[in-house]
């Protein structure tokens, strides 16, 4: 009979501790949180809107009671205050808004959001955290390109929110248009607009490739979901999520030069490149963006956003410092949107630029407000990427594939606000919450609240601070 002494070496291994059962059914509610967020419109063209404002808000008081009932280790000095003011200039617009009725609607799906993704990221792990949003892009992804077969081998026509198949005064109101089989037309995904499945497609590269980097299991499996994900980037066809691929592959490439440097006037060097770099690529986007869109199918004034844009600021003109009230998204029944900007027969939705949006709504006060947050989450995001994790005197731990998420969906979020309203609301506004109050909370891998809460949930006995 096999003898064993407590000496190390000759001392059985442990078995890895095991999550409870609990933390598994909490970490999937994350994921089903982050999949709400990242299918965005699915939920209203599937089953309507009343129903996906039952769905939005019963999620929103679980979150609140589960936080409660948890009670995750909190710093409250970290809180992300940029955010804190941005949602607090917002709410007080209800005291002098032109359409109440919507700001309050709007305030309510940007409260709920801003509570999921500080209450996401306050009880996973940066691991636990990666994991799951890509678990979310899988069922995204998935669900796009089943939707797409079905529309194209069992409907074989155009699909209407609510599942109806009918004919459409113009193209743009098809939940899908049958065009999966089409190669040289676009498709839309769940969310029945190329412009929303495009950047997600993108996203949903970037984490699988992140959790390949950060030696994940099953990596054939995360290749060939980077191979679907790709596919529908491509097939989404959209010019702000190539644009916006563009500036990930600048900002990636200038956060693993950084790394690599090893003498303090290297970095120097890198940030100058990259400034000419980025500088350089928005005046050539400006000056040749004729060519440029013609060359990706579309027109130079970004598809008559141009047209709207001017509209807006006209209107933001007449109160320019607090704005008109918060109302984001419009609200298409209120008088003062309904038939105010229109676009193929349909009443538009957004100002298709979160800077010009928040211009009119919350005035110049919002738009410093909005821009200090962005400033202070790429600031954040930036650092946490190029430095090495130090808490104490060792300075040559390694980097961790993990700190590049939030750089780049900063990258992928700032390039889709110059086009789309969209980082305002749903996943945008929710990742840059989550992450910017992580990085807060926890701004090191593997040390931080979420980190010591998970320890606890498995059992294993809380770390004493020395």
């Amino acid at each position: 009979m096999a003898v064993h002494s407590k000496h190390p070496a000759s001392a059985p291994p442990a078995p890895p501790v095991r999550e409870k059962t609990g933390h598994l059914m909490l970490r999937g509610w994350c994921i089903f949180v982050m999949f709400m967020s990242l299918s965005g419109t699915a939920w209203v063209h599937a089953f309507g809107e009343l129903t996906a404002a039952a769905i939005t808000i019963a999620g929103g008081i679980l979150s609140v009671i589960l936080w409660f009932v948890i009670r995750p280790p909190v710093h409250w000095q970290r809180l992300p205050w940029f955010v804190v003011a941005y949602v607090a200039c917002a709410t007080l617009s209800l005291v002098w808004s032109a359409w109440p009725q919507t700001t309050a609607l709007t305030l309510l799906l940007l409260w709920i959001t801003t509570i999921q993704a500080l209450f996401v990221g306050s009880v996973l792990t940066w691991r636990e955290l990666v994991r799951a949003a890509a678990s979310a892009l899988k069922w995204v992804i998935a669900l796009s390109i089943v939707f797409e077969l079905w529309v194209a081998v069992f409907v074989q026509a155009p699909v209407l929110p609510g599942f109806v198949v009918g004919k459409a005064d113009d193209p743009i109101e098809y939940w899908s248009r049958n065009n999966l089989f089409d190669w040289g037309a676009r498709i839309q995904g769940i969310m029945g607009n190329a412009n929303l499945l495009g950047p997600v497609a993108l996203l949903a590269i970037i984490v699988f490739a992140i959790r390949i980097a950060a030696g994940a299991p099953r990596r054939a499996l995360l290749w060939a979901w980077i191979a679907v994900s790709a596919y529908l980037f491509y097939r989404a066809s959209s010019a702000t999520a190539y644009v916006a691929a563009a500036g990930v592959l600048v900002v990636l490439a200038t956060v693993l030069l950084m790394r690599r440097a090893r003498r303090p006037g290297e970095r120097t060097r890198y940030y100058i490149g990259y400034a000419v770099v980025g500088l350089g690529g928005l005046a050539v986007l400006y000056f040749f963006r004729t060519a440029i869109f013609s060359a990706l199918g579309r027109d130079s004034d970004l598809t008559g956003r141009e047209a709207i844009w001017e509209k807006v600021l006209e209107r933001a003109s007449e109160r320019p410092w607090v704005g008109w009230g918060y109302a984001t998204p419009w609200a298409p029944w209120d008088p003062a949107f309904d038939g105010w900007i229109i676009d193929h027969g349909q009443t538009v939705l957004q100002a298709h630029n979160m800077w010009v949006d928040i211009r009119m709504q919350l005035g110049i006060v919002g738009v410093v407000l909005l821009g200090l947050l962005y400033l202070a989450f790429i600031w954040r995001s930036w650092f946490f990427a190029v430095d090495r994790p130090r808490w104490d005197l060792r300075d040559d731990r390694p980097y961790s594939s993990l700190t590049l998420l939030p750089t780049l969906v900063g990258a992928i979020v700032l390039v889709q606000g110059l086009a789309e309203s969209s980082p305002l609301l749903l996943w945008g506004w929710l990742f840059v919450v989550m992450l910017g109050s992580k990085i807060k909370q926890s701004p090191h891998v593997g040390e931080g609240p979420a980190e010591q809460s998970a320890a606890i949930e498995r059992g294993e006995p809380e770390k004493q601070e020395s």
